[in-house]
């Protein structure tokens, strides 16, 4: 967790870097980024495939005009080729094994304060039928994860992963009351967006980014949090 603390915030800083602009990341970007987080993909391989895409957009630039780099989705196949450079790096590697202690910034106030600030955006969500029922659950559920917190130090990836499922529940209630036209509305708008990139990415990858560009847009609609501690403010 220690790695990935400011995962979103470093690789849109760097972006925009290079870029060489203060660009705001789409919808798109933002779900391209969950993606390679869910992944593990490792912040260094991000940020080494950002500058070997923009080192070739440059080169190329150079002895013609091409169009500007407008989107993280034109870096994905070199943050691809990175990881994989990284992986046959570490190949024989014998990493040395210490005792694990608590990532700064993941203090008990802190996430409990995260969770019960989740907990109460569920309460004032518009949500209808068996979405609203299942919101007030997940109110009950995030509050004793946050009184649990704040009694005994929380292992990490343990709570985490419970995040996750809640994450998981929470997404099949919208999907399920969220009206048809608006589902497709999102889809069509994911696949306008992505349709410049795709032949540099893999099938699988397309469908994750999709799937995380209408969770994204449902919680916008919604105006609910993401409950993961990647997601906890900063302040």
């Amino acid at each position: 967790m220690e790695n990935y603390f400011n995962y979103f915030t470093e690789i849109e800083e760097h972006f925009q870097r290079r870029r060489g602009s203060l660009l705001l990341l789409s919808t798109l970007d933002w779900a391209l980024i969950e993606t390679w987080r869910e992944a593990g993909v490792p912040l260094t391989a991000v940020l080494r495939g950002i500058d070997a895409a923009f080192d070739k957009y440059e080169s190329r630039k150079s002895r013609t005009r091409v169009r500007r780099v407008n989107g993280l989705a034109y870096c994905t196949q070199e943050v691809m080729t990175a990881v994989e450079e990284m992986q046959e790096a570490s190949v024989g590697a014998s990493p040395a094994r210490g005792k694990e202690e608590p990532a700064p910034g993941f203090e008990a106030d802190r996430i409990a304060n995260h969770l019960e600030s989740c907990a109460s955006a569920l309460l004032t969500a518009t949500l209808t039928g068996i979405a609203e029922e299942g919101a007030h659950e997940m109110n009950q559920r995030l509050r004793g994860l946050a009184t649990g917190v704040r009694t005994e130090q929380p292992e990490l990836e343990e709570l985490e992963r419970t995040l996750t499922v809640l994450e998981e529940k929470l997404f099949a209630l919208l999907l399920a009351t969220t009206a048809e036209a608006d589902l497709t509305a999102v889809r069509e708008q994911a696949s306008r967006e992505l349709a410049p990139y795709r032949r540099r990415m893999q099938a699988v990858q397309i469908r994750q980014i999709e799937q995380q560009f209408l969770h994204k847009r449902l919680l916008e609609k919604y105006r609910l949090p993401r409950f993961s501690l990647f997601y906890m403010s900063q302040l």
